[in-house]
């Protein structure tokens, strides 16, 4: 998968982290079995951007941690649109990156990587709006994550 990464969070930290991002856009496909090559966008931004997408897009007046823009909105679309290279965009919200990652007790290497995964998923229809869906989503993630960026707590 390539991924065409755009930082405009003004934050060169985020960059460091795009073989993590190759490995885990790998993991998920060999998990999922993809075998077309695709593309996907991940754009780096602060609390003020992704509010106004959230807010404008969405119809939610905050800002969030992770938003994903996706070319097809279900496994079903996604498996159709199979001649398309494109998979979407993915916007994450370094000012959350940081403040989950001391939240959560662990690195910040692992919440952006989650939150990529998570925003990945998305992009391949997978969705969390009712528990079994919340479930599997959430089972996948760890599954992806976990080989390549384990779940350590600090303290």
């Amino acid at each position: 998968m390539e991924i065409n990464l755009i930082n405009q969070s003004g934050e060169a930290r985020w960059t460091r982290y795009k073989k993590d991002f190759v490995q885990v856009a790998k993991r998920l496909e060999e998990i999922l079995h993809c075998e077309q090559e695709r593309s996907v966008s991940l754009i780096f931004v602060d609390a003020d951007a992704i509010h106004a997408l959230n807010r404008d897009y969405r119809g939610v007046d905050r800002a969030t941690d992770v938003i994903s823009f996706a070319l097809c909105d279900s496994v079903d679309e996604y498996e159709m649109a199979e001649g398309s290279e494109e998979l979407g965009d993915i916007f994450i919200n370094v000012q959350a990156v940081v403040e989950q990652a001391h939240a959560y007790g662990h690195s910040l290497r692992r919440e952006v990587n989650f939150l990529f995964t998570h925003g990945l998923l998305h992009l391949h229809g997978y969705d969390h709006q009712n528990e079994k869906e919340e479930q599997e989503m959430f089972h996948l993630q760890d599954v992806i994550l976990n080989e390549i960026v384990p779940k350590k707590v600090y303290q």
